[in-house]
């Protein structure tokens, strides 16, 4: 008698192995995990290899007026997701975070970028892509106030809006860009000869499911 069920075997080896991902609010485990499930917040994590968390704030060695903002904004100490992915982004790793929504994603990246920014320089150092102008629009507004004691300049570009004003806000000069589409039209099209790719340190994908 044959039976429908595939063998278990056979689907162990079709199985592909994850990168490392640093995640909240989610359960599942890979092989790559080394302290297994924790709990927290009600939750499980899973935990990559190495991967050192960060309870407080001072921990990460954020610049004075940055930590400012993070206080200022009414953080007390660090979210989950927050913990176990803002080290990483500092180090200038590449990195990919999963987590709930309200867990405190945004200001997760936020910090990391705003504190690898040199306020020295006027060229666009951060792109921030988005799948929505809602989303856009928060993480220009987050990014701002987190960066409101360092003189960050933010803009955001979605559509709405007229695309010359765009054009002169980011011709005289801010550190981050916030966008849907239309922030890709402007620098393939318009402002590539703005953005020094040296210069361009951080690039964001908010649900990048969402914007492939």
């Amino acid at each position: 008698m044959s039976s429908s069920r595939p063998d278990r075997r056979a689907r162990d080896t079709r199985r592909q192995r994850r990168p490392p991902v640093a995640t909240a609010g989610h359960a599942a485990m890979d092989e790559d995990t080394a302290d297994g499930r924790l709990s927290g917040e009600g939750m499980e994590f899973s935990v990559p290899t190495g991967l050192q968390l960060c309870t407080t704030f001072e921990a990460l060695d954020l610049k004075p007026d940055l930590l400012r903002g993070v206080y200022a904004y009414g953080f007390e100490k660090p979210s989950a997701i927050q913990q176990r992915a803002i080290r990483p982004i500092l180090s200038g790793r590449d990195v990919i975070a999963q987590a709930q929504s309200g867990t405190g994603k945004t200001a997760t990246f936020s910090i990391g970028i705003l504190n690898r920014i040199d306020t020295n320089s006027r060229e666009c150092q951060a792109l921030i892509l988005s799948p929505t102008r809602e989303l856009a629009i928060q993480s220009e507004s987050v990014v701002k106030t987190l960066g409101a004691f360092m003189s960050v300049k933010a803009h955001c570009c979605i559509g709405g809006k007229s695309v010359g004003e765009d054009i002169r806000v980011l011709e005289a000069g801010v550190h981050v860009v916030s966008g849907e589409s239309r922030v890709v039209h402007l620098v393939e099209e318009v402002l590539s000869g703005l953005c020094d790719s040296k210069a361009m340190t951080r690039f964001l994908c908010r649900y990048a499911g969402a914007c492939v």
